[in-house]
């Protein structure tokens, strides 16, 4: 079976590799998308195609999100009116770029109507999904966010005894992870706290721009480069938990929360989809909701001056959360139970099509 996988591999991001290889594993061959058009032979020999996060458009400029745009309605036109069997991964609420939001809503739209399945990884976004259409729901289909036991190295031993709590934020550093509000608390809890911020800004000038904000503030730790995978474990072992103050405009899911959860932390997060979906374990994180913006931030500091009393009460608690988190990422978010429900959804798929068709 051949099939279109996109994006075929992400850098920063190991998740498109846990999804792709069960497939491979299992004789699929996975082609990029940008080979959908190389010949006529070869697009006809696609069997499916499977898009990740394609309702995103570089909004940089007006001409740069019009030609991103422009390039995936073809795309997309040509796999309705050729009749390509279509999964489309739900991954936010709606795009983070905030500008010319208009490509990324019309791209969403036709996702929503076009694909004949979509997977979701929040049981948050089938009711989503309902109320944009229902007759979605019919091809929604469940299934859990891999986690990332060892992947980027084995689990490293926690950092000394210290009253001083011990925050990690990692990830892309955009605007809408709301970086800015974390730095402002930070300097707050300026004798209660260390804040480490590791990750590759969005642009230059957002980089700068944190930089700037961040000048003489003694208790942040600013990595704003890329992290290599290799890195990542010794960044785990220095932290008590992760920080992910997300914006519940946008956000959904959090691939970096189970990345937490596979490395034995937890973490301090609004209530998303995936956290949603852990209310067994929610005694065991740091959760929080705000209504609107306004509320984010005096809600924010509430939380983390508790994480701030918790660890002044014991030691090691963040450490006994961690692990039972981790236990419960490694049976619920089984990646080889994930793999074999992928592979029963295209062929599912495929036979529906087939049936369909004679």
């Amino acid at each position: 079976m051949k099939i279109v996988f996109n994006p075929p591999d992400n850098k920063e991001n190991q998740y498109i590799s846990l999804m792709v290889a069960p497939l491979r594993e299992s004789g699929f061959e996975i082609y990029p998308l940008d080979s959908f058009f190389s010949s006529y032979k070869h697009f006809k020999s696609i069997d499916l195609v499977h898009l990740n996060w394609f309702e995103n458009v570089d909004d940089s400029s007006f001409f740069v999100a019009f030609r991103s745009f422009f390039r995936k309605m073809i795309v997309l036109l040509a796999i309705k009116l050729f009749r390509k069997p279509l999964i489309w991964t739900m991954h936010n609420r709606s795009s983070h770029e905030k500008g010319l939001r208009f490509f990324s809503r019309t791209l969403t739209a036709l996702l929503v109507k076009w694909a004949d399945r979509i997977i979701i990884h929040s049981h948050a976004s089938a009711s989503i999904l309902a109320q944009r259409d229902r007759q979605t729901t019919a091809k929604i289909i469940y299934i859990p966010h891999p986690n990332f036991i060892n992947v980027y190295g084995p689990i490293q031993p926690g950092p000394e005894d210290s009253n001083l709590l011990k925050l990690l934020f990692m990830g892309v550093v955009k605007p809408y992870k709301n970086i800015e509000l974390l730095i402002k608390l930070a300097r707050e809890f300026n004798k209660e706290l260390q804040l480490t911020i590791a990750g590759k800004p969005s642009t230059d000038k957002y980089r700068q721009e944190l930089e700037k904000m961040a000048t003489g503030t003694d208790n942040l730790n600013l990595q704003l480069r890329f992290i290599d995978d290799a890195e990542i474990p010794s960044l785990f072992r220095e932290a008590d938990l992760l920080i992910l103050p997300y914006d519940l405009e946008s956000s959904l899911n959090s691939g970096t929360a189970i990345l937490a959860f596979s490395y034995g932390k937890t973490v301090i997060c609004p209530l998303i989809g995936t956290i949603a979906d852990m209310d067994e374990m929610h005694a065991d994180m740091l959760i929080y909701n705000y209504d609107d913006k306004h509320e984010h931030e005096p809600i924010l500091r509430k939380t983390i001056a508790k994480a701030v009393a918790l660890k002044k009460h014991s030691n090691h608690i963040f450490k006994e959360k961690g692990d039972r988190l981790l236990r419960y990422v490694q049976y619920r978010n089984n990646n080889h139970q994930i793999g074999v429900d992928l592979i029963r959804t295209y062929r599912e798929l495929l036979t529906d099509k087939f049936n369909k068709n004679t």
